[in-house]
């Protein structure tokens, strides 16, 4: 009987095969090739979603400058007609300082006057925003023209400055 136990315990005995040998270590790499591929997909996704927010963000100031032009050039022509041939008014105020008025009158068929301002701010957390505004108001019939251009920032070489634009007619 003894003999059947010692063949017994020999059968039990396992050998790994020449071909089967290093199968582990391939088997790492290939699962860390594809958990590094799948993180760096994953890293590019973030990457670009960062990129695209940032770039809505900076739209938003620069639309947003816009729209402080265009509330700025209503309210002087509203309530002090600011942008006519008669008006004495060289200087108003927008984004909270002094804005001096460039106008160039055109005479002929249809008179035309056009005036221009720039005005910057800055709200203390962000870079300063520029705001650009052509009024044109057109006589014979009177109409008028505002046309608002907001800057994301002031500096005009920066590879990253946005426009944003706003046009009213009335």
């Amino acid at each position: 009987m003894r003999n059947i136990f010692n063949l017994g315990f020999r059968t039990l005995k396992m050998q790994t095969p020449i071909a089967r040998r290093g199968f582990t270590l391939l088997l790492a790499v290939l699962i860390s090739s594809i958990l590094l591929a799948l993180g760096g997909a994953i890293f590019s996704i973030v990457s670009k979603q960062v990129v695209l927010s940032s770039s809505g963000r900076e739209s938003q100031f620069a639309f947003f400058a816009a729209d402080s032009g265009i509330e700025c050039a209503l309210y002087w022509d509203n309530k002090r007609d600011a942008f006519s041939t008669t008006s004495p008014l060289n200087q108003i105020s927008c984004g909270g300082a002094p804005v001096n008025l460039t106008r160039t009158f055109v005479d002929g068929a249809r008179p035309q006057l056009t005036t221009t301002f720039s005005f910057s701010y800055n709200d203390g957390n962000t870079a300063a925003s520029c705001t650009d505004v052509r009024v044109t108001r057109n006589y014979n019939p009177t109409d008028t023209k505002i046309e608002s251009y907001g800057h994301n920032t002031c500096d005009l070489a920066s590879p990253l400055r946005l426009e944003r634009a706003i046009r009213v007619s009335y």
